[in-house]
């Protein structure tokens, strides 16, 4: 492979950051699950708009193509080589009495993690046979969940066609990656070895091997922010004691795009704020003051409807999950705080 022509509007991380000197010292390397700097960059050569544009293909990945990886990470998660991660799955840290009880601003709360299996390769460098055992060991896990966890597996191969509209009308059901997560090689046997479990009470889910291996879910409608985290955490929990998940002192857990790494948790808040939607510069003031990130109702790169926004946590990796959620929650509070002054 040679040094790749990349194009001189390209503002992608990869593109800064992979420089010729870079890309010597990493271009003959390989991971230990035998993944490339080829197989790492290929997202972000074939979608220049990427924002990052790199995928690792197994936890091993992030050491051996460091020269690349590091400075990502640094400017992405302002977090250096030294640093050390630290995870606290203690819900009763968490100050969250609901910020709206009478449910006039926050429609639901969702909160999730991504979650690999230790010693298996990351989605990207799977083979067909590893997805397959991962969605087997994974699904024996879940099946032995009890309580308000207790749920159904529903694979996505062979999927009827009942069961099908039954999750789209819930918005449960994933689709095939996107551009990105296609060329990263995240669709390859599409949809072998994919599904989705749900509890009886549509308030907890789990994704089985989309672009992480396991994407844990926990919402209901409103905005008790606190019991959708307690869900989460005795999820979490639970899981982890039959599947053991991928985790590093320094990174924390483990996921193939370097954004998630951390606590791989978005903790999120769809919410109505049509006065302070007016005023962006202050609304904007606000998320920034707590690390959060504005997207649209449908996810990254979408509009606003209705003055209903998606608000979530910013920071993933160099600080807790009670930070992160916390995060969320103090400045949800700060916008229903605004909203209501501008009435």
């Amino acid at each position: 492979m040679n040094y790749p022509n990349l194009p001189k509007d390209c503002t992608s991380m990869l593109c800064k950051h992979l420089t010729p000197e870079v890309f010597e010292i990493l271009k003959d390397k390989k991971s230990a699950h035998g993944f490339t700097l080829e197989q790492i960059i290929n997202s972000g050569l074939k979608n220049i708009d990427s924002g990052i544009g790199v995928y690792a293909g197994d936890q091993d990945s992030y050491a051996v193509f460091g020269a690349l990886f590091d400075p990502i990470i640094e400017e992405y998660h302002g977090f250096g080589e030294e640093d050390a991660h630290k995870s606290n799955l203690n819900t009763d840290e968490l100050n969250a009495p609901n910020p709206d009880p009478e449910g006039e601003f926050i429609l639901s709360t969702r909160i999730r993690v991504g979650r690999n299996v230790d010693n298996m390769p990351l989605g990207p460098a799977l083979s067909q046979a590893q997805r397959l055992e991962i969605e087997s060991n994974i699904v024996s896990g879940l099946n032995t969940l009890e309580g308000e966890l207790e749920g159904e597996y529903y694979p996505l191969l062979g999927m009827s066609k009942e069961v099908q509209e039954a999750l789209i009308k819930d918005h449960f059901l994933f689709k095939e990656g996107d551009r990105f997560l296609d060329a990263a090689g995240l669709n390859r046997e599409w949809p072998e070895g994919r599904g989705i479990y749900h509890n009886n009470d549509k308030t907890f889910l789990v994704w089985v091997n989309e672009e992480d291996q396991l994407r844990i879910i926990s919402m209901q409608a409103g905005g008790d922010i606190k019991e959708v985290f307690t869900r989460l955490i005795n999820a979490i929990n639970s899981i982890g004691t039959k599947v053991p998940f991928s985790y590093s002192d320094h990174l924390g857990y483990i996921t193939s795009c370097p954004t998630n790494l951390g606590t791989a948790m978005r903790a999120s808040v769809h919410i109505t704020l049509p006065n302070l939607a007016k005023d962006m510069d202050a609304f904007k003031a606000i998320t920034d003051k707590y690390h959060l990130q504005i997207r649209g109702i449908h996810g990254e790169h979408s509009q606003s409807e209705g003055g209903v926004y998606d608000i979530s946590n910013r920071r993933r990796l160099g600080i807790t999950e009670v930070e992160a959620v916390q995060d969320m929650y103090d400045g949800v509070v700060a916008l229903i705080t605004a909203e209501k002054a501008l009435r």
